[in-house]
């Protein structure tokens, strides 16, 4: 029964990120971005990541959805919709996927027998649970990249802050 869901939440992705991409209305491309965080929160509830389902919903799907549609209100979209978008990085964007659809069918090749996989040595009867689980491995093995992704989004806010204010007061 959990197939024909992932079916449909998987084509549902694709779907809407396709579309997203080939937008040239933005406000229509960050409600397509909102709909591909809601089919990709989908995805986490058929894998039992409810907590991730919930995080996904509640911080993209809602929290950074508003900071993306509060700068888009910010910036002149009419300006930048008429001036010609031209970008030199086709030829690059292409090997890009190239390579990385090259990756993605050397990782399906594998198949489930993966070598490298470990699990966490937790005891039968003693597996914590999702949220659990993540806060034992993101504290202890992730914590640098962590930390670093942390201080991105602090320097990220403080851009979007200085970038939105048009004239800075001393």
């Amino acid at each position: 029964m959990e197939l024909p869901f992932f079916y449909l939440f998987s084509v549902g992705i694709i779907g809407a990120s396709i579309l997203m991409v080939t937008r040239a209305n933005v406000i229509h491309a960050a409600l397509l971005l909102v709909l591909t965080f809601f089919f990709l929160s989908g995805v986490y509830v058929l894998a039992g990541a409810e907590f991730l389902a919930v995080v996904q919903i509640l911080l993209y799907a809602g929290g950074i959805m508003v900071l993306y549609l509060f700068s888009i209100m910010l910036m002149s979209v009419d300006v930048a919709v008429r001036l010609r978008q031209f970008h030199r990085q086709t030829i690059f964007a292409m090997a890009t996927a190239v390579l990385l659809a090259l990756e993605i069918w050397m990782v399906l090749s594998r198949g489930t027998s993966y070598p490298a996989f470990k699990s966490f040595g937790w005891g039968i009867g003693a597996t914590p649970g999702n949220v659990e689980a993540l806060g034992s491995v993101l504290y202890t093995q992730f914590l640098f990249p962590f930390e670093v992704a942390s201080v991105l989004l602090l320097a990220a806010m403080i851009g979007a802050i200085v970038l939105a204010k048009r004239t800075i007061d001393r």
